[in-house]
């Protein structure tokens, strides 16, 4: 990774996403470029490039927009939060958060489960075909 703030060709190559796919994820405000060139083209972070990718990882898993949404912004309250200072979320709100995100962590593994299920039927499947080839 670099610190250097990067267009949105590199971060389409660094996240295997689609540019259409990347501008769609900033218009519905999940990502945020960091920066902008003096041409006011969008730049990107180090961080902005793994937001997206959590948000790559989330879409295969079924999770919608709202639910990736979610998810980000309890993440990002709780990456903010500094103890003893001014802006410390409240005790039993930063337990919300965590609560909300061990749920994400909970329902992710529940579909990796669903999923490897769904990959063993389907290679089955597979060599069962490859058994009545002559």
């Amino acid at each position: 990774m670099t610190d250097d703030p990067m267009q949105i060709g590199e971060v389409a190559a660094r996240t295997e996403l689609p540019l259409r796919t990347i501008r769609q994820y900033e218009d519905s405000g999940l990502v945020v470029p960091s920066a902008s060139s003096e041409g006011g083209f969008p730049l990107y972070t180090d961080a902005d490039v793994a937001r997206l990718m959590v948000i790559r990882r989330m879409k295969p898993l079924g999770f919608t927009l709202d639910e990736t949404r979610e998810l980000l912004n309890a993440v990002d309250r709780l990456a903010a939060d500094v103890p003893d200072t001014p802006g410390e979320l409240d005790p039993a709100y930063r337990a919300v958060l965590v609560s909300r995100v061990r749920a994400y962590e909970r329902a992710a593994t529940e579909r990796v489960a669903e999923l490897r299920t769904q990959l063993s039927r389907a290679e089955e499947f597979a060599t069962s075909l490859r058994a009545r080839l002559p």
